[in-house]
């Protein structure tokens, strides 16, 4: 089996006086040391989970609900996919003295940030998978943000659970909208060719199951005074960076 695609993205993070990881797209971090990750997101989810007692805490980011038919794949392509990557994200945890019965999730992402996105609904089938995925998983979410049109930028402290959020303007970060074209791009070409496959076969195939439950829990704002535990609602107020 190849090697999982842990981020490497190493800094120093002024903002958050500590050392801090930059998490790209499919790839996965965990740890005990008092550090912030971050992550900038579009449609794609990063969930933040985290076991107090332990201590420890890690973070994911990946760009689609499910694989599919696509079992014997390398890991790090297998990672873009929010089935593996949260089986990753939890047994990497559990390896570390984590419970899955202590854990607490945090999500964030799944905008629709570019105007032709709600056609794919990418983002809104992330947010409804990892909603789905924890309740299964018996994990409870204690704070989400998640849906709208703002890319976000997330920083989470693994020790102590602590997430914050930002939402972002589209040309702050140009990368983002890059991703999100050749990701529908990507969709299509996925959609277009199991459809095609469902045709031969006599069937009809969807790429991503809908069906999902709405949920407010709380989240922290980067950038304001709101103290942890603020309303989800009051990322109405966030200030656009």
């Amino acid at each position: 089996m190849s090697a999982l695609p842990i981020a490497t993205n190493l800094y120093f993070d002024n903002h958050f006086g500590r050392r801090g990881v930059k998490l790209l797209p499919n790839e996965f971090y965990t740890t005990r040391e008092d550090m912030v990750l971050v992550t900038v997101l579009g449609s794609c989810v990063a969930a933040c989970i985290h076991d107090r007692t332990a201590g420890i805490g890690g973070m994911n980011h990946f760009m689609l609900p499910d694989d599919g038919d696509q079992p014997n794949q390398p890991a790090s392509e297998s990672m873009r996919y929010g089935a593996y990557a949260m089986e990753v994200l939890i047994n990497e945890l559990i390896k570390m003295g984590g419970r899955r019965e202590r854990f607490e999730a945090k999500v964030f992402g799944g905008a629709a940030v570019l105007a032709g996105m709600t056609t794919i609904n990418i983002g809104d089938r992330n947010a409804e998978f990892v909603r789905r995925y924890l309740a299964l998983e018996k994990i409870r979410i204690i704070a989400e943000d998640l849906q709208g049109v703002h890319p976000r930028k997330v920083a989470f402290m693994p020790t102590t659970g602590q997430a914050m959020v930002k939402k972002l303007r589209l040309q702050q970060d140009p990368t983002v909208a890059e991703r999100e074209q050749a990701l529908a791009k990507q969709v299509e070409q996925a959609r277009a060719a199991r459809h095609a496959r469902a045709a031969r076969a006599g069937g009809h195939v969807e790429l991503f199951a809908q069906n999902g439950q709405t949920q407010k829990p709380r989240i922290e704002l980067f950038g304001t005074n709101v103290r942890v535990g603020a309303s989800i609602n009051s990322a109405k107020t966030v200030e656009e960076a």
